[in-house]
């Protein structure tokens, strides 16, 4: 089972803690410009917080109990009906984090709310951010990172995109470059080098693994960071 998902079932003590955006981003890394727009938001989504780590969880439960107060005045608010400002948000990726509104978006959770109204400031990034992102995720994400600054793959499959050691996406930085190399792209710039080496090598070795059954459960990028390990044993084990 991928690491994601029992971080996501919530095996890993780290998922209890909520994000910093400070955080995601400097792992992900800022790429494009800013936009701000009004938006009804899913509540499952908002997973960080700016700067309020130690008042809530991930899921927004209330942890600093100095704040009882205000947020049983919220709740009363909202179950008498009355209209509350939009909470302001920041995403990246899939990922939402308050920069106000903390108490709303507590309250929201805590009565099942599917969304809230919100004011979004989305943020571009380079690695990009699934809502089920967690602390412990973001060494691999900021390796991630580091690899599509070498191999800048096409935007439409980053979204895909998950390995869980940073190292492998290092080796796989350097498998790309190599190949490559080995096909005279010498001197190439990472965009170039990115597409070709995505559509040209993974996308059809991963199609081959796929039609022999192999891969159930995995991501593309995954299936093929298996298959390259798996090459680079048995050659290791043929130089003996």
């Amino acid at each position: 089972m991928s690491r994601w998902l029992r971080d996501l079932r919530g095996d890993d003590p780290d998922y209890r803690a909520p994000v910093l955006f400070a955080d995601a981003i400097a792992a992900l890394g800022r790429d494009g410009d800013v936009i701000v727009y009004p938006d009804d938001v899913r509540t499952e989504r908002i997973v960080g917080t700016v700067g309020r780590a130690g008042d809530f969880d991930a899921q927004f439960r209330l942890l600093n109990q100095a704040l009882r107060a205000r947020h049983r005045s919220v709740a009363e608010a909202v179950a008498a009906g009355i209209a509350l400002p939009r909470v302001e948000l920041i995403q990246l990726g899939e990922m939402y984090f308050v920069v106000d509104g903390h108490h709303r978006v507590s309250v929201a959770r805590a009565r099942e709310q599917h969304s809230v109204p919100a004011i979004v400031r989305r943020i571009c990034t380079t690695a990009y951010a699934m809502w089920c992102l967690r602390l412990s995720h973001l060494a691999s994400k900021a390796a991630e990172r580091e690899f599509l600054t070498r191999v800048s793959l096409p935007a439409d499959t980053r979204p895909t995109l998950w390995l869980d050691s940073p190292a492998d996406w290092a080796r796989l930085a350097d498998a790309a470059e190599a190949w490559g190399f080995r096909r005279g792209l010498v001197g190439v710039g990472p965009r170039e080098l990115g597409q070709r080496w995505w559509t040209d090598e993974v996308v059809p070795l991963v199609a081959r693994l796929r039609a022999s059954g192999r891969g159930v459960g995995l991501r593309d990028i995954e299936l093929y960071a298996a298959a390259l390990a798996d090459r680079d044993r048995r050659a290791g084990l043929t130089a003996r």
